[in-house]
């Protein structure tokens, strides 16, 4: 006779029993361990947060130091041979389905841990008992499934959410989101937004979104995008145990000053992949702009650019080949080569560390004044928005 445990459900009862599960660890490890406990992007209550610590160790077995410390140099060294779990470097097969052992491995790299892994909880519990027996955790996890929901129920239940997190997190995130979807910011990485609902997994899916303002505890930035991790913290917020440290700076705009300040500057860095966002669409009106010129005086010239827009809009992503294909075409547009040209001179002005802010200010009015003096009306007005970021 198989022991049908404490609680007797229906089929769809044990799914969602399933789904509530996984949810809570899901919500643990993105308020938790990424934007709490990696990002630091807010404070939680030390019931909360031990509450967390708790529940992962029973469900993953993950140590809370290891997670926020290859979270941490994945972003240090992102898309490079020294991320953890690059899928532009590995390929998306090993990512998506092997993450959780690339994973496992870099938790082996003693310098990854000295170096990224500070500021994470270190007292008696997590010495003695999280760290030390992690299979403990999982053990009592699996007995109390076994208890409550019967051999067959329970043991399903158990796999589902052992690899719940692996699949979903080290496999989907880690390699979809480098690889798949679509692109609110032009960051410097692959990083997507796989679909703008965060609801299964959290919030992860604004993948893009994080690794644009990585240090804010809201994913979403769209008004069409949820973020149900951004909804739980502000829950707790308002129940007095959370508190929001850092979210995404909002752009503000005035009317267009003559000539840019310091202010326009600070608000041009600070908002500075909403700049760019807002510049691709001067790239698009001239790219359409240029191809039915070309179309009327040269056919040819505007076959060889009509399909290298997607490149037009990718520049720090190309490779050599179609760099030199799209160095080629722009040849026969000035108009184009010009645009492209000064996107890569605006993104230097927060590239240049070393530069002083008067420094800075003089080459964003002269950027400002070359765009005026250009005649290409889309940089002209794209000019006039710059000087409105307040």
């Amino acid at each position: 006779m198989v022991f049908s445990g404490l609680l007797n459900l229906p089929w769809w009862g044990y799914v969602l029993v399933a789904l509530g599960l996984t949810h809570v660890t899901i919500a643990a490890v993105t308020i938790f361990l990424h934007r709490h406990q990696a990002h630091r992007a807010l404070d939680l209550h030390p019931v909360v947060s031990h509450f967390f610590r708790f529940w992962l160790w029973v469900t993953t077995g993950m140590v809370t130091k290891e997670w926020a410390a290859i979270h941490r140099k994945h972003h240090a060294k992102c898309e490079t041979p020294e991320d953890p779990h690059s899928p532009q470097m590995v390929g998306i097969n090993r990512v998506l389905w092997g993450g959780v052992f690339l994973y496992h491995k870099e938790s082996h790299n003693q310098e990854t841990m000295d170096r990224y892994g500070h500021g994470t909880p270190d007292d008696w519990m997590e010495r003695n008992v999280y760290s030390r027996h992690a299979i403990l955790g999982l053990t009592l996890m699996a007995l109390t499934n076994l208890a409550l929901f019967g051999l067959v129920p329970g043991v399903l239940i158990f796999l589902t959410q052992i690899v719940w997190i692996p699949f979903w997190a080290a496999g989907v995130i880690n390699g979809i989101g480098h690889y798949w979807g679509y692109r609110s910011y032009d960051c410097a990485d692959a990083s997507t937004n796989i679909v703008p609902w965060g609801i299964l997994i959290g919030g992860e899916e604004l993948h893009n979104n994080h690794h644009a303002f990585a240090s804010s505890a809201k994913l979403s930035s769209k008004w069409y995008e949820f973020d149900i991790g951004w909804m739980y913290i502000r829950m707790l917020e308002i129940l007095g145990l959370a508190s929001v440290k850092k979210v995404a700076p909002k752009p503000s705009f005035a009317a267009p000053k003559p000539a840019a300040d310091l202010d326009t500057l600070h608000a041009v860095i600070a908002n500075r992949y909403d700049v760019l966002s807002r510049y691709a669409k001067s790239v698009k009106r001239t790219y359409r702009e240029e191809l039915e010129r070309l179309k009327r005086w040269s056919p040819g010239d505007a076959e060889a650019l009509r399909p290298l827009k997607r490149a037009l809009l990718r520049m720090q992503k190309l490779s050599e080949a179609e760099r030199a294909r799209l160095a080629e075409a722009l040849k026969n547009s000035k108009a184009l080569a010009t645009v492209v040209a000064m996107r890569q001179e605006l993104v230097a002005l927060w590239e240049r560390s070393s530069a002083s802010k008067e420094q800075l200010l003089r080459q964003l009015q002269d950027w400002c004044h070359r765009a005026d003096a250009s005649g290409i009306a889309s940089l002209q007005d794209f000019s006039r928005r710059l000087r409105c970021y307040a």
